[in-house]
């Protein structure tokens, strides 16, 4: 893996406040973030901004999650490639955001997908442009591990819904955002806690 494409995209890599705040402010101005400004975009967008205001509000660290991060040895970064109209990332992005206020050896930076091309096209699942996918990097700026789009529970839904019937239509993705907040994050919690403990 390239290092000054990882080092260039963390430095252009903002906060989860940042994005949170470029994705109202977009929103504001009747546009979403990345390249489609098309209605359905928008609309994915304003739904997405407030899951993730009551994510902010209600989402919790598990004991087990604290405790194991507490514990880290090393220093991380998370580099996240996301967009405000992914309804995976408005779910994901907040779990990450509480993992890293909740331990000082964590860090996070966020890169919109459509404007980092060349970082998302060597973390394609399955070729696709799939998001979030996250970054676990290291100290010296190497990329460990990644993760995503989604928890395994989540993706083994997608795969099965996909052989039954083809495609993910809208009913899909009603179930899936059911099943998220039902989950309340403890998968993502718990997949992205085991990449750090085996780092």
């Amino acid at each position: 893996m390239n290092n000054s494409l990882i080092n260039r995209s963390l430095q252009k890599g903002i906060s989860y406040i940042e994005y949170r705040k470029l994705i109202k402010e977009l929103l504001t101005k009747g546009i979403s973030t990345g390249g489609n400004h098309s209605n359905d975009f928008l609309n994915y967008s304003k739904l997405n901004d407030k899951r993730m205001d009551r994510l902010d509000k209600t989402l919790k660290i598990s004991e087990e999650t604290q405790s194991s991060i507490n514990n880290l040895k090393n220093d991380f970064t998370f580099l996240v490639i996301a967009e405000g109209w992914c309804g995976d990332a408005a779910q994901i992005v907040p779990v990450l955001n509480k993992i890293t206020e909740s331990s000082p050896k964590i860090n996070m930076k966020i890169v919109l997908r459509d404007e980092n091309e060349e970082l998302m096209n060597q973390y394609l699942t399955n070729g696709s442009k799939s998001i979030p996918k996250i970054l676990i990097i290291d100290n010296n700026n190497k990329v460990i591990n990644s993760w995503g789009p989604r928890p395994s529970i989540a993706t083994k839904m997608v795969l099965d819904y996909k052989e039954q019937h083809g495609n993910l239509d809208a009913d899909f993705k009603k179930n899936l955002q059911i099943w998220y907040n039902k989950d309340k994050g403890t998968n993502t919690q718990k997949e992205l806690v085991k990449l750090l403990k085996a780092s």
